[in-house]
């Protein structure tokens, strides 16, 4: 205790030290700033004014230990935001680029300069301590494992657990890496050794799975409600894609670096952050309508969007919502700092928040980032507007330096007034200058906004590395991985053809087809990777590396050559769009023995034709040899794989040709095969087999089945007894309806589609990138559902493990038929892909149900099949499965049935626009609530808690929905909350005075249906819907003309709420 009570002491002497030497410059002490400006004052004066504002409001506090700044700059709290810290360090950085117009600037700029970097080296010091920290969370991303984002300011030590504070910022660190570039790029030196390299592009390694790890935001509360839980936040992801974008093939040691001190992105990463960015837009979270936090990310200094319709959105909801007269509310209902929070609480409770509706204090600083935007976007009268609303709410210390108040609150005694009209009541600030509390944040951003307006810094010198580019511009700059989104061009892709083995190579040769192999290409290497377009030196090798498509899988989807070859059209369509960087994109075709044997060899053939001919699936490609094409290509260093004599290097494998005997032949077709060929050559010819004995068949079927489980019993060997009965049970199931199908198909057997998903089903086999399939869907605002129709579901709603998603398939999906658990991946994967290019046929769908998709998909075969046999889901190729996919998802086409488009859409879990915001308005007219199939929405806390357009009460509603068993019912009780939504909206006077059982509104408007038809067609059947269920909603004998009738009696069975307005009224 003694010697720590020393210590405190001692730093808290050297700290007085410091500061009595730092209350001015060593060249002119400061004595007072509060005279007023002269007018024609030169440059010197006009940086020496600001100089003594930064001297005496920020760098004052910033600790002489750390460079870290505190959170209060009162009493004796030692906390230092890391958040907060960076803006103060971006401030001292941009007054010292403002001293650079001067020559003799008395050491200012050198003063300046190094307090900036002070503070990011004593942001990465506290980083370093936690550098094991950053391994755990590479690994398992959660908020135990992150990095902490308040410290000690004068020790660098941890101040909370992860169990007291909400750490896990993914913002905060985005923005370290992202202001780390820009002064780098200024010239300033702040990384100094390899081992904060290392550190550094580990740091970007966490930061790329922004998009998939819900953190606590820049508020540090999470969900809106303040109950503990991280949400994925706009902000966040937004900071993490600019920070990506600005670091990606940086060099940190600046000019004078060298190809190790370079940092590495990958791209996916980088694309999927994209996505997920462009996807929560105009919404901050789930539970955030929309944030102020948004504006650093979409204004300055993230710039991370370049979709100005988009940005347009996000920013118009943001002042409509948030923008008040003191500043801007972080968000609606936020309770921080309000007359009414409970601040011994570190939690609100349910439905606490809405107490402060319509009192949330108002932050003066967001005026500050809306004056900065108006300077980067060149819009003057957006810059007045917002400099007329700041100037009145500044303070002054004694000195005369101007203070920004945090935040403006409404005291207690005038709550209920300004409730009771919004508005109404003055605001006081939270500081004032003269009780020694000041605002760290604004007072930096203030300082920037200043400099910015006064011209004594330009946009270009606080954004070096141009991570603002005005519209017009856009389209001609090119950047490693830009803020602009796709772009239309006529882009060449380069394409190179690998040939499995030199046979193949001789055979495609024969069709005018020119390849090379493996060895033909060295001493360039050729890696399985799932980076698609990019050459890589690593480690001394020059490697080119081919895309996941063309991996081995034993899953049974890599066996179907048209999903190849449609994979290979995507890929060629996603490069051209998105293809951004310097030099050509260089995709890999490689070519396998396999995928031109039998039946697959023609569609082979015709693909590799278009190749020759330069169009692919409408891209435009040139095939010539790697070492032609690698002249052109991007090169990517990879040396941050720094390998010392001491240490053993990584060990890669290169994909090496295939060793065959030079006389064997590559046999596009064959006659009948004898058993040793059957492997190679799975295809079946019924009429090859119609003559055959029943052993013979059966000798057929056991070569065919130990190839599919050939690998998987290698695997697994002697340690699963129960492998055997497996292996048995299939073939004498398969046996049976073999023998039993063999007279009755031509062709190619379909019903060995469906014994190879049986049998990879039982084997548990899963399917490859179904999670980041999953994470497609997910960055798309959509949740995922797995489970059998009918069945109980699993809820997906943030990125899984390969493994837990496995674990719930085949927990949930077998329970009915065991192929259901691999059909429901192909689904996963075919929807992950369609999602990603097509989001539009998912409009309306915010939960992907899987089970219910495959419902759809079967219904479709039934209504195809007419009054013959369907044909059978799970004897279609996966290829089949993909095209009737797409049918469902397509816009209903005219001449169906009602029937049939309320089942589809029903399945599909389909709702109109604005449905949701609609079932808000009905809940507010509604104080008993709502209930359906025994689901039961209140009126509160739902309302209390939360707000219209929110995405957590879309997916309460969903909630409310998902016990309904039959599609056809669902799209009824949705079209009938449309009909009771317009019937409220016309008649305001009405609202329910008791729960509304949706249920009892069908079965009545269902009755009144049966009166008006049962006289013309005979006695009626009181239960069968299915003449209600295709009729046309419209007209007078429609369906809604008869829900409307059942909700109008509800209603007039309450009592009618008077209104002043209304004609009627006598008086």
């Amino acid at each position: 205790m003694a010697a720590t009570h020393m210590a405190d002491v001692s730093w808290k002497m050297l700290e007085l030290r410091a500061r009595s030497k730092r209350s001015g410059s060593i060249y002119e002490p400061l004595k007072c700033i509060n005279l007023p400006k002269p007018e024609g004052e030169t440059l010197w004066d006009k940086l020496n004014h600001y100089y003594r504002i930064v001297k005496s409001t920020l760098l004052l506090h910033q600790s002489p230990t750390t460079g870290l700044f505190p959170t209060k700059t009162f009493g004796n709290d030692q906390k230092a935001k890391v958040h907060d810290s960076l803006y103060c360090a971006a401030c001292a950085w941009a007054l010292a680029l403002a001293y650079r117009r001067i020559d003799d600037d008395k050491g200012r700029t050198h003063e300046l300069e190094h307090s900036a970097i002070k503070c990011m080296r004593g942001i990465l010091y506290c980083y370093m301590r936690q550098a094991d920290k950053v391994q755990k969370f590479k690994q398992d991303p959660k908020p135990s494992a992150c990095l902490h984002s308040v410290f000690n300011a004068h020790t660098g030590d941890e101040v909370f657990s992860h169990e007291e504070y909400g750490h896990l910022q993914i913002n905060a660190v985005s923005l370290f890496l992202l202001y780390l570039v820009e002064m780098i790029s200024s010239g300033l030196q702040i990384i100094y050794n390899t081992d904060e390299v290392s550190f550094i592009q580990n740091l970007v390694f966490c930061v790329e799975r922004a998009y998939r790890v819900p953190d606590f935001g820049v508020w540090e509360r999470g969900s809106k409600y303040n109950n503990g839980c991280p949400e994925l936040h706009s902000s966040s992801v937004g900071l993490a894609k600019a920070a990506l974008e600005a670091i990606n093939g940086f060099n940190l040691f600046g000019n004078q670096g060298c190809s190790w001190s370079v940092i590495f992105v990958d791209f996916d990463a980088h694309n999927r952050n994209r996505q997920t960015l462009c996807s929560l837009l105009p919404r901050e979270s789930r539970s955030h309508n929309t944030d102020a936090a948004l504006l650093p990310c979409l204004s300055y200094p993230g710039f991370a969007l370049d979709d100005e319709v988009l940005f347009g959105q996000t920013l118009d909801k943001i002042i409509r919502k948030l923008k008040g007269k003191y500043g801007f509310k972080r968000f609606l209902r936020d309770g921080y700092r309000t007359a009414l929070e409970d601040r011994t609480r570190r939690y609100y409770k349910p439905a606490e928040i809405k107490l402060f509706d319509g009192i949330e204090c108002e932050f003066p600083l967001f005026f500050i980032f809306m004056i900065i935007d108006g300077i980067f976007r060149g819009n003057p009268t957006q810059v007045k507007e917002y400099q007329d609303l700041l100037d009145p709410l500044l303070q002054h210390t004694p000195e005369g330096c101007p203070v920004v108040p945090k935040y403006y609150y409404v005291p207690a005694d005038f709550v209920e007034l300004e409730k009771k009209s919004p508005g109404s009541q003055r605001r006081f600030p939270s500081n004032n200058g003269r009780d020694g509390k000041l605002f760290l944040w604004g007072q930096a951003m203030y300082i920037i906004a200043k400099l910015l307006v006064d011209k004594l810094v330009s946009p270009k010198d606080l954004d070096p590395i141009g991570r603002y580019v005005a519209p017009p511009d856009q389209r001609n700059v090119s950047m490693r991985f830009s803020n602009q989104g796709p772009l239309e061009n006529d882009l060449v892709v380069h394409v190179a053809l690998i040939a499995e083995s030199q046979r193949l190579q001789v055979f495609l040769n024969t069709y005018g087809i020119q390849t090379q192999t493996p060895q033909q290409v060295e001493p360039i290497q050729i890696w399985a990777q799932k980076e698609l377009v990019k050459i890589y030196r690593i480690l001394g090798k020059t490697v080119v590396c081919y895309s996941i498509i063309f991996d081995l899988s034993d899953f049974y989807m890599s066996q179907d050559v048209m999903m190849l070859i449609d994979d290979i059209k995507n890929a060629l369509q996603f490069i051209k769009q998105y293809w951004k960087m310097h030099g050509r994109p260089l995709f890999v075709v490689l070519i396998r023995e396999d995928n031109i044997r039998g039946s697959r060899f023609s569609p082979i053939l015709d693909m590799l034709a278009a190749f020759r001919k330069g169009i692919v699936g409408g891209v435009k490609v040139h095939v010539d040899r790697v070492q032609t094409l690698i002249s052109g290509a991007v090169v990517e260093q990879l040396d941050f794989l720094n390998i010392t004599e001491t240490e053993e290097a990584p060990v890669f494998k290169s994909l090496e040709e295939l060793d065959l005997p030079k006389h064997s032949k590559v046999k596009r077709q064959s006659s009948t095969p004898n058993a040793s060929e059957l492997e190679q050559q799975p295809d079946v010819n019924i009429n090859d087999w119609k003559n055959k004995s029943t052993y013979e068949i059966l000798q057929k079927l056991n070569v065919l089945l130990v190839s599919i489980l050939k690998e998987s019993t290698d695997e697994l060997g002697a340690e699963s007894s129960g492998l055997y009965t497996n292996i048995m049970f299939l073939l004498a199931y398969t046996s049976f309806v073999f023998l039993m199908c063999l007279e009755k198909l031509n062709g190619p057997l379909p019903i060995i589609r469906s014994v190879v998903r049986f049998a990879a089903s039982l084997l548990g086999k899963l399917v490859d990138s179904l999670a980041p399939s999953i994470t497609n869907v997910l960055v798309q605002g959509k949740q995922v559902t797995l489970g059998a129709f009918g069945q109980e579901e699993a809820v997906i709603s943030n990125p899984l493990s390969p493994a837990v998603i496995k674990d719930m398939i085949y927990e949930k999906c077998r329970l009915q038929d065991e192929r259901e658990a691999v059909v429901q991946q192909e689904l996963v994967i075919h929807i992950g892909w369609i999602i990603s290019n097509s989001p539009e046929l998912f409009s309306g769908m915010l939960k992907i149900r899987i089970g219910w998709i495959i419902h759809a998909m079967k219904y479709e075969l039934q209504i195809r099949a007419g009054d013959m046999p369907a044909k059978d889901l799970y004897q279609m190729s996966p290829s089949e499965v993909k095209q009737l996919l797409l049918d469902i998802l397509q816009p209903q086409q005219p001449g169906r049935s009602w029937l049939n488009r309320r089942q589809l859409d029903g399945s599909l879990n389909r709702t109109p626009a604005g449905f949701y915001d609609r079932v808000w308005q009905i809940l507010e007219r509604t104080p008993n609530g709502l209930i359906v199939a025994g689901r039961f929405l209140p009126q509160q806390p739902t309302l209390s808690d939360m707000t219209m357009y929110e995405m957590n009460f879309s997916l309460l509603v969903e909630d409310m929905l998902q016990n309904i068993d039959q599609p056809k019912y669902r799209q009824i009780i949705v079209e009938l909350l449309m009909v009771i939504s317009v019937i409220l909206e016309r008649n305001p006077e009405l609202e329910f005075q008791d729960k509304v059982d949706l249920d009892k509104v069908v079965q009545e408007a269902f009755r009144d249906f049966q009166k008006d038809h049962s006289s013309a067609k005979g006695a009626e059947n009181q239960s069968d819907m299915t003449a209600f269920y295709n009729t046309h909603p419209l007209g007078k004998k429609g369906t809604c003309s008869y829900l409307s009738k059942a909700v109008i009696s509800l209603l007039l069975e309450g009592e009618v709420k008077s209104n002043n307005d209304d004609p009627c009224t006598i008086s």
